[in-house]
């Protein structure tokens, strides 16, 4: 007990103050992307040819985030003069159509703060489905248990049954395997209920859109609640949706 009290004083208070004061991302980091509408349409028109997602609308000059894998082919190709990337990592939305942006998000609907919050209270309980994926956003997921981000003190967690959950929170493609699993455990989460996609692949199917062995999102399963981008979502993104969504 001397040893543990020991390394407890050696290391000081360790949890991130976030969000009572604000973090700032590494330079490296690729967040909210912003479009130049003043660029020209053939560097637009580039662009989109490179974009590996199709997640870039020249015409119309906007990027649709819930295929973007936020790889930065596409800044790299135009050094920054059509589309760059911001290390503003608050990128969630209450709407699928509120993705496709030119660089501004509406804030998460007061609304749906104000009623979730009328149901839950203060304390929210998450069951995680990863549906196939590649475990990235799944550790981005995990991590937040840990006394860095320390999701419980804000009464958000994740458990093990569906039957004690408030949401579940799914990740990956939603393979033709995992569909039937993924629609038993929304079945098992009593309502009311709350449904998060995470990452590129919930929300479009990502990399594999188009594939007959996935789901093009999980829209086309079940009504989404909370759509968080990203390929994987930083553990930040994932908070700031958390605790904007439900607080």
């Amino acid at each position: 007990m001397l040893t543990i009290l020991k390394n407890r004083f050696e290391q000081g208070y360790r949890t991130s103050t976030y969000p009572k004061t604000k973090i700032e991302l590494p330079a490296r980091y690729r967040g909210l992307p912003k479009v130049n509408p003043e660029a020209s349409l053939a560097l637009a028109e580039q662009c989109a040819a490179a974009c590996p997602q199709d997640a870039i609308d020249a015409t119309g000059r906007t990027i649709d985030m819930g295929r973007c894998i936020f790889c930065g082919t596409c800044e790299r190709l135009c050094e920054g003069g059509f589309i760059s990337f911001t290390r503003n990592f608050e990128l969630s939305t209450a709407h699928r159509r509120d993705l496709i942006t030119g660089g501004d998000l509406p804030a998460l609907a007061d609304h749906a703060k104000k009623h979730f919050k009328s149901l839950f209270g203060r304390s929210l309980q998450l069951r995680q489905v990863s549906a196939a994926g590649c475990n990235a956003c799944e550790v981005d997921l995990n991590v937040l248990a840990t006394p860095f981000f320390d999701l419980a003190r804000f009464g958000i967690n994740f458990v093990a049954s569906p039957r004690h959950a408030d949401a579940i929170v799914v990740t990956g493609p939603i393979s033709r395997n995992m569909k039937t699993a993924l629609l038993q455990t929304y079945e098992a989460v009593p309502a009311p209920k709350v449904v998060i996609a995470v990452g590129s692949c919930a929300i479009s199917g990502g990399p594999f859109r188009g594939s007959p062995e996935t789901t093009d999102g999980l829209e086309k399963l079940m009504p989404v609640d909370l759509f968080i981008p990203g390929c994987p979502p930083h553990p930040l993104t994932n908070l700031h949706a958390f605790l904007n969504f439900f607080k």
